[in-house]
């Protein structure tokens, strides 16, 4: 956990920069997806730690652990083959999509995979361990969104969905469209083979209120955040190549 603070911290003054965060220039927006790439591989270690805590994964790695388990793949590449195929739902849903949601598919799957490989935590072997080291994950993952959607580049793609479809269930509550989404891929999950337990509850119920403890924390109102579309990227860098 204080790691992940400092982390936050340390990323205050460069967030602070009006001219990177409005991604104005062609440096300002290399410099962001730099930030939204570190974010998400620490963003990943997070992930790792939820999983390693061993008492079910977070809805959605139940639904990546049991494609992974099925398909004998690794977890990233499950991982990158559920984003990308939300990612496609949104383009055809018409949804906006930043530079970010690209890095966002790749980084935090493979990040998992490279704790993996080196095998940083064993599996807890216990409840009580594996709700701290869950807990603990939660709050980096919360504070590395906060650096992550600070880039201006795109929320991620399973944010992206969720806005969707509550836009088109005009009469049920984002919190309820949330809870479908998140049971449907828990569900699928579940047939699949993944895990899913007393951490999958906590997960569900504690990554919102956790998430606003880290916002609060350095003063991050992601309402402000004005994201900037894929198109509008490309004609920055059109723009600074012809000047």
């Amino acid at each position: 956990m204080p790691a992940a603070f400092v982390f936050g911290k340390m990323s205050i003054k460069m967030l602070n920069n009006s001219r990177i965060k409005e991604n104005r220039t062609t440096k300002a927006i290399i410099a962001n997806m730099l930030l939204a790439a570190v974010s998400l591989f620490v963003n990943g270690f997070g992930v790792y730690l939820t999983i390693q805590a061993n008492i079910g994964a977070a809805p959605w790695d139940v639904l990546n652990l049991g494609l992974s388990k099925s398909l004998g793949i690794l977890y990233g590449t499950a991982s990158v083959i559920v984003s990308y195929s939300i990612l496609g739902i949104d383009i055809a849903l018409k949804e906006p999509i930043g530079i970010a949601m690209f890095i966002d598919a790749v980084v935090v799957g493979k990040s998992v995979d490279f704790f993996n490989k080196i095998n940083l935590i064993p599996k807890c072997k216990s409840p009580v361990a594996g709700i701290i080291v869950l807990l603990i994950g939660l709050v980096i993952a919360a504070y590395t969104q906060y650096t992550y959607m600070s880039a201006s580049l795109g929320c991620g793609p399973r944010d992206t969905l969720l806005v969707a479809l509550t836009k088109r269930a005009k009469k049920m509550p984002i919190g309820a469209v949330s809870i479908a989404l998140l049971s449907t891929a828990t569900f699928i999950g579940w047939l699949l083979g993944g895990p899913v337990g007393i951490g999958t509850i906590i997960c569900a119920l504690a990554s919102g209120p956790i998430m606003q403890m880290a916002f609060n924390s350095v003063k991050f109102d992601a309402t402000n955040v004005h994201h900037q579309h894929l198109a509008d990227s490309v004609r920055v860098f059109a723009h600074d190549k012809a000047a």
